[in-house]
């Protein structure tokens, strides 16, 4: 018996403590937040003739998990090429680039973007899984966009919370 003991506790040593730690509704709520603010970011640093190639890249590498593993990324405005399987296509989808039918998402630009406080978030140890609306402020308009997303969050090695699935769509219209 205490040979299964110590079999245990020696294999449990080898677990990062990030990738043990239960993720918590308030991580996830500030993740969202951080999703926000960086598509905030990138289309301030359109805005301002900066790099927003890079503050598009430091969004994807902050929070998405494309160098920990796949990543299920479903953006809002893709139709012929709808998913997004690696770094490069995730960065076409939000400055324009690589796919044809991307014309840059996060530099439309966006003044705003919030997450709706009716949010669902569902915690399960080591994953959560949130699922709400969130809204698009344009430059010079006050009318947002209403879209539907889900996203996945899993732990990196330091604890922070990354993206590995991200769908999001704009509302359904029924035909009248």
């Amino acid at each position: 018996m205490k040979k299964t003991i110590l079999s245990l506790l020696s294999f449990m040593t080898f677990i990062p403590a990030a990738y043990a730690a239960d993720i918590t509704k308030q991580e996830v709520m500030d993740a969202q937040m951080e999703w926000a603010k960086g598509i905030e970011n990138i289309s301030k640093v359109f805005i301002e003739e900066g790099d927003f190639e890079q503050a598009a890249r430091d969004h994807i590498n902050t929070l998405y998990a494309y160098d920990l593993g796949e990543v299920l990324f479903k953006p809002t405005l893709a139709s012929s090429d709808q998913f997004r399987e690696n770094f490069d296509e995730a960065l076409s989808y939000f400055v324009g680039g690589a796919i044809a039918e991307d014309k840059g998402f996060a530099i439309k630009p966006w003044t705003k973007v919030r997450f709706d406080d009716d949010v669902h978030i569902v915690t399960y140890n080591d994953y959560a899984v949130s699922m709400g609306n969130y809204f698009f402020t344009p430059q010079g308009s006050d009318v947002e966009t209403k879209v539907e997303f889900t996203f996945g969050y899993i732990k990196d090695a330091e604890g922070n919370l990354r993206i590995n699935v991200h769908h999001s769509s704009l509302p359904f219209t029924p035909a009248e």
